[in-house]
């Protein structure tokens, strides 16, 4: 048996006013920047030693 069609959602007249004022605007700019991803990131596994890297 086919399902109900979902019932549109309400108006919401703050959300439009605020979309439309984004597109007008633009993005808002970040509170703070990212620093690279190097270096905000450890990574999870360390890489296994080689030959080559070992010291003798």
């Amino acid at each position: 048996m086919p399902s109900k069609p979902r019932k549109p959602s309400k108006l919401n007249k703050n959300k439009r006013i605020k979309a439309i004022a984004r597109e007008r605007v633009g993005a808002p700019k970040p509170a703070f920047a990212m620093p690279e991803k190097a270096k905000r990131s450890q990574p999870k596994h360390k890489k296994p030693v080689t030959v080559d890297d070992e010291d003798r």
